[in-house]
C-alpha cells in the first residue's frame, strides 16, 4: 500500500523559521513578524488575524522579494532528494502550511504532489486577503483526508511531519509522525522526534516504522 508524506513548512522544512518571517526580510519588517508568529504560537491571535496583519505589513510586496525570499531560506538539506526517493517508492508527498499559499506553491517545483497553504490574493496585492481562505490547524487535517481521497490511500497509510502546536491535531489521527525541531506542544505526540538539518536523516526515521510495520504485518 502506498503512504502519503505530509509535511508541515514553517520550523520543519525550513530550520527555525516561518515563510513570513523570511518574506518580511525582504522588506525590513523581520522583527514585526517574528513577533507576530509568537503571537499565534502563544493563542494570543487567530490564523486569520495573522493573516491580516501580514497582508498589511507587506502592502508594497513584489513577486521578486517573494522568490528572493523562497531562494534565500534556510531549508533543511535534501528535500528534493527526500521528494524524489517517496515518488520512486510509489508513495506520495504534500506540503499542507499555514503560510501564504503563493510561498507554499512554489515547492511543486521541489517534487511534492501537492502543496496547500493559506490563500492570499496573488503578489502585488490589489485584492483584500479573504478570512475564509486561511488555514487553521484542523484545516491540516480535512486536507489530509482530501488528500487521501485523491491518492487511494487512508488515515493509517498516512506520515505526518511538523514542529508545533499547529501540528499536533494531525498528528492525533495518523499512525507515524516525526516532530522535526519541535518545541514542547507535540511531547508525547510523535512516533519520532528529529534535531538537525537534513531531511533525508528525518525521513530514515519514518522508514524505519514502515519496514517494521510491514515485518509485523499490522496496517
Amino acid at each position: 500500500m502506498a503512504r502519503l508524506h505530509l509535511f508541515d513548512l514553517d520550523g520543519t522544512l525550513l530550520h527555525g523559521t516561518s515563510a513570513p518571517v523570511e518574506i518580511s526580510r525582504q522588506l525590513g519588517l523581520e522583527a514585526e513578524t517574528v513577533e507576530l508568529d509568537r503571537a499565534i504560537s502563544a493563542g494570543r491571535i487567530t490564523p486569520p488575524e495573522y493573516a491580516a496583519r501580514v497582508y498589511s505589513l507587506w502592502a508594497e510586496l513584489t513577486d521578486a522579494q517573494v522568490a528572493a525570499a523562497f531562494a534565500g531560506a534556510p531549508w533543511l538539506a535534501r528535500i528534493r532528494e527526500v521528494w524524489a526517493e517517496i515518488r520512486e517508492a510509489g508513495d506520495y508527498c504534500a506540503v499542507v502550511s499555514l503560510s501564504p499559499s503563493f510561498f507554499v506553491e512554489r515547492l511543486l517545483d521541489w517534487g511534492a504532489h501537492a502543496a496547500f497553504g493559506s490563500r492570499f490574493p496573488a503578489v502585488p496585492f490589489v485584492e483584500p486577503v479573504d478570512p475564509a481562505g486561511i488555514l487553521d490547524p484542523a484545516a491540516k487535517v480535512t486536507i489530509a483526508d482530501r488528500l487521501c481521497e485523491q491518492f487511494g490511500v487512508g488515515r493509517a497509510d498516512c506520515v505526518a511531519y511538523g514542529d508545533s502546536v499547529s501540528d499536533r491535531e494531525l498528528f492525533a489521527v495518523v499512525p507515524v509522525s516525526v516532530a522535526v525541531n519541535a518545541d514542547g506542544h507535540l511531547a508525547g505526540l510523535a512516533t519520532y522526534s528529529y534535531t538537525g538539518r537534513d531531511l533525508w536523516d528525518v525521513y530514515e526515521l519514518a522508514s524505519g516504522a514502515r519496514e517494521l510495520r510491514d515485518l509485523m504485518g499490522r496496517p
